[in-house]
Formats: C-alpha cells, sequence, structure tokens
C-alpha cells in the first residue's frame, strides 16, 4: 500500500482484519461527484474523464458494464491493467486483452494515486474514474461510479434508468443485503486467516447464493422485476466470477452457480444483455486470481473448469 505516497513493500490482499481473523475491506479515499451542470466542481463533458480498470475485478467490471449500458463508451475514454498482480499491485502493460495508460504512460496504479495527491496514504484500487481537465483522480469507490455513470452525464447517457425512483429503496435494500454477504462475502472467505472466520463468511456467501434462487424463483427475469438495475450488474459481476475462481480458491465450494438453476439462468439472461458479455474476460479473471501468491503460491491457472456460456 502507499504510505504518505511511499510505496511500502509487496502487495498483499489482506491489508486489515478483524478480531475474529477475518478480512476488512478498505474504504475508497476519492469520493468526488460529476453532475450534468457541474455544480460539485465536475461537470459531465463528452471526452473529458477517463476510466481505470481491471477485467479481473468485479467492482471494476461494474462501472464497464455501466458504461456500456449507458451508452457512454464514446464519452468516457478506458485503460485496462494487466490481469496479474505484481507486488506492486495493478501494472499496465502488453498483455492481451489490456492496454497501456493512455493518459500519463504509468507502469503501475498507484503513480496515478500519487499523481492526484503526492501524500495519499491506502491502496491503489480500481476503478478509477479520472478528470483530465484538471488531471486528478475524481472518485474510486465503484459503487459511487456506477449512479454516476447511471444519472451524472445528463444528456451524453442513454439507456435504461438502473436507479429508477419507484424503486430506489428497494435496490438500496437489497444492495446492502448482497454486498457484505455475496460481494464482499467471497472475499471474507477467500482472505479469511482464521476457521471461524471462514465459516461465518462462507456461511453468509451461501445463505444469499440461496435467498437469491428463492427470489428468482418466480421467474421474474431480474432481481427487482421486469426491469435491469444497478442491483443486478452488483449482483453479476460476483455470480460470473464464482464457477471460475472463488468456489476453487476461495473455498466457497459447497455449491456452484451452475448447481442453482434459477441464478444459473439469471445470470445468463445479463450476460446476454447487449454489451455486457465484452466486458467479461475468462482468461483475466483466473489469470488475475490465481496469481495471489497468497492463495496459490506457485502461481499455476487451472485449465477448468468448462463453463457452459465461455464461448
Amino acid at each position: 500500500m502507499l504510505v504518505d505516497g511511499k510505496w511500502q513493500e509487496n502487495w498483499q490482499p489482506v491489508q486489515a482484519k478483524d478480531a475474529q481473523g477475518g478480512f476488512v475491506r478498505q474504504q475508497s479515499s476519492f469520493r468526488n461527484w460529476i453532475t450534468p451542470d457541474g455544480a460539485s466542481g465536475f461537470k459531465a463533458e463528452a471526452g473529458r474523464y477517463h476510466l481505470y480498470v481491471a477485467l479481473i475485478c468485479p467492482w471494476a467490471s461494474r462501472t464497464l458494464i455501466a458504461r456500456k449500458i449507458k451508452g457512454l463508451e464514446s464519452a468516457i475514454s478506458v485503460s485496462v491493467v494487466e490481469p496479474t498482480l505484481t507486488d506492486q499491485g495493478w501494472r499496465f502493460g502488453s498483455y492481451p486483452g489490456s492496454t497501456p495508460d493512455h493518459l500519463h504512460g504509468a507502469t503501475y496504479m498507484h503513480e496515478l494515486y500519487t499523481r492526484a495527491d503526492p501524500h495519499v496514504s491506502g491502496r491503489a484500487t480500481v476503478p478509477v474514474l479520472w478528470d483530465k481537465q484538471t488531471d486528478t483522480l475524481v472518485n474510486n469507490e465503484s459503487a459511487d461510479i456506477l449512479r454516476m455513470l447511471n444519472s451524472g452525464f445528463g444528456n451524453l447517457a442513454s439507456g435504461p434508468d438502473l436507479y429508477p425512483e419507484a424503486l430506489r429503496a428497494e435496490i438500496d435494500a437489497l444492495n446492502d443485503a448482497i454486498y457484505p454477504a455475496l460481494n464482499n462475502g467471497v472475499y471474507r472467505a477467500g482472505f479469511a486467516t482464521t476457521q471461524t472466520a471462514y465459516e461465518a463468511a462462507f456461511a453468509d456467501v451461501f445463505a444469499c447464493l440461496d435467498s437469491l434462487e428463492a427470489r428468482l424463483s418466480d421467474n421474474r427475469p431480474y432481481l427487482h422485476g421486469a426491469a435491469l438495475t444497478e442491483t443486478d450488474i452488483r449482483a453479476f459481476v460476483t455470480l460470473i466470477r464464482f464457477d471460475a475462481a472463488y468456489h476453487g480458491l476461495f473455498k466457497t465450494n459447497l455449491k456452484r452457480i451452475a448447481d442453482y438453476p434459477h441464478l444459473q439462468a439469471y445470470m445468463l439472461r445479463v450476460l446476454a444483455v447487449p454489451g455486457v458479455r465484452e466486458t467479461v474476460n475468462i482468461d483475466h479473471i483466473k489469470r488475475g486470481y490465481y496469481s495471489i501468491k497468497t492463495l496459490n503460491p506457485v502461481g499455476l491457472v487451472p485449465v477448468g473448469p468448462a463453463l457452459d456460456w465461455n464461448t
């Protein structure tokens, strides 16, 4: 991580633990907002903003999906880091599907954090939304960026409203249930340092999957009914990685998503939404997760599993 703008030691997935040895995720440190009128200090303008992402990362993939669905591809440019996590964290390079840093020619993601704040402390995470005009980091919280892409770009955006006013209370409630139990639950299981913490996270993951399976059993197309919302994006990015990475490497191996008929069908429906499949790179997902040395010291990437959607 960065401490007062200086990179400290080799990258580690666990930066903090609770009293039971459970994984504690760092809070995002840049939380500015883009608005259509610029009253926030950051005005929505075509070509002004740049998105930094990793295709392995579910949090970053939320923002890539929203950029596609909201028709903002021409308005917001993108750089993609390599999938393999290095001793200095995310790196730009030439691995297939990755890109250089198109704005600054940086080698590592942490260089952009210190460019924005020479004394920043914390982890250099993705996604990052960057302002080309003021040459600074606007926001590194995926939930914020997802909302901004939905409503912060005004007439530059199109597509469905992912956070409709009539569903906001229901969306917020389900987001709040899914995040700790599933989205972050798989990480809590994978990075647990005690049996107690692991088993608690494991139980949360499968209780949440069971609940979502029951919710979808009435054959509703999406989690809140007929319309795709941000909750579907937030759930999908975890589900699509589950059988390929979390089930084995993170030891959440009671069931696969393929063993849940309604969840599997739902995941494939979201995958079929125009633009979504383009954000899913199974090679980056497997190569990235299996590069985490604390979980896979020798770095072997499994050939399987066979995934019937991976065509």
